[in-house]
């Protein structure tokens, strides 16, 4: 006897083929009442592939989402590559598949696209990044009954699992060590108010300057938004100022990198007469000209822990442990230089 097919499946139920298969893998454009039904002719005919017979059995996609929160592509930026690859090769592991889009943070195109995720039964779980300091993604999904976790917290009240550095501690820690150098005119490039690691890391920035009896120089402080070009452009400006910095802490490397190319333009020497910082320890930034100083977090690692955790939720609905607390590296190389010295012996930092 040959095997039913969908076609079988269809031509019982006067149905297309399309409207049969979509309906099978949970698609919500089919209206419920034929999903039903065809649920039903299905089983009873005997047609059960194994990945709608999964699906309709737990309910479950056996998908994990990530939706890149960026206004442009930024699939190529070795931060979010390198995360994505954790992501990948654990989902893997889990025998997920993962299913990643990008949309602008906070605009109507991110809602969106979590909001047609979630109706339709995309995925069974989200990772998020680049959390903001009230999180609109935190509080849809924890109200939709989604399981997710989180690369750092926001401050929103939700209980939910997530993996931290503290960026507000090794901000210090990057800022101090250019203060022992000699640095007193430290600069900071950083980013949206609205994201949790900008209030973190400056706030380790000012932390730092008060220890050391340094005043907060309002010109000294730069917005961009944690791309080369923005660190670029950032840099720029500061360079111009009458009292220029001598050292620029930037919120992360790709700032940074950026930062050291603008330098490079403007006659500067980094690692010689400007220091310059950086913060996520991507991948090649021990190869940029001069290598970079960074506290080095292991973005894949943490990556790969996050789908576990994940994981977990989703098969067990709980986790021991919510809140895990990593610890980076300060990566001490010679992007970053002691403050230059006159003959005269005047410091010009």
């Amino acid at each position: 006897m040959a095997p039913i097919t969908i076609r079988d499946v269809a031509r019982k139920l006067n149905l297309s083929i399309t409207t049969v298969s979509r309906a099978l893998d949970g698609y919500s454009d089919v209206a419920e009442e034929t999903r039903l039904r065809v649920v039903a002719m299905a089983q009873e005919m005997g047609y059960t592939p194994n990945r709608a017979a999964r699906q309709l059995r737990r309910r479950k996609s056996d998908a994990i989402g990530y939706i890149l929160p960026a206004s442009a592509s930024r699939f190529a930026d070795p931060f979010y590559s390198e995360f994505i690859a954790g992501l990948g090769d654990e989902a893997t592991k889990h025998n997920l598949d993962l299913l990643i889009s990008s949309a602008p943070p906070g605009e109507d195109a991110e809602h969106q696209v979590y909001e047609h995720w979630v109706h339709g039964r995309k995925v069974d779980g989200f990772v998020l990044n680049r959390m903001r300091l009230s999180d609109w993604r935190v509080q849809y999904l924890s109200m939709s009954n989604i399981p997710f976790v989180t690369q750092e917290r926001s401050l929103d009240t939700v209980e939910h699992a997530s993996i931290e550095v503290d960026g507000r501690y090794w901000f210090r820690r990057l800022v101090e060590h250019l203060i022992s150098l000699g640095h007193q005119r430290i600069a900071y490039i950083g980013a949206s108010p609205e994201l949790k690691i900008q209030a973190d890391r400056y706030q380790g920035y000012k932390d730092a300057l008060l220890a050391a009896n340094l005043e907060l120089t309002p010109t000294w402080i730069a917005q961009g938004d944690m791309t080369a070009e923005g660190g670029y452009q950032a840099t720029g400006q500061l360079l111009a100022l009458p009292d220029a910095p001598t050292a620029i802490a930037c919120i992360d490397d790709m700032t940074a990198i950026g930062a050291m190319h603008a330098a490079h333009d403007h006659g500067h020497i980094v690692g010689q007469d400007l220091a310059v910082t950086g913060f996520d320890g991507i991948t090649g930034s021990e190869h940029t000209q001069p290598p970079l100083t960074t506290v080095n977090q292991p973005v894949y690692q943490i990556a790969r822990q996050l789908v576990q955790m994940l994981a977990t939720l989703i098969n067990e609905g709980s986790l021991v442990e919510k809140q895990v607390r990593v610890q980076p590296v300060l990566e001490i190389r010679a992007s970053t230089a002691k403050a230059f010295t006159t003959d005269s012996g005047e410091k010009h930092s």
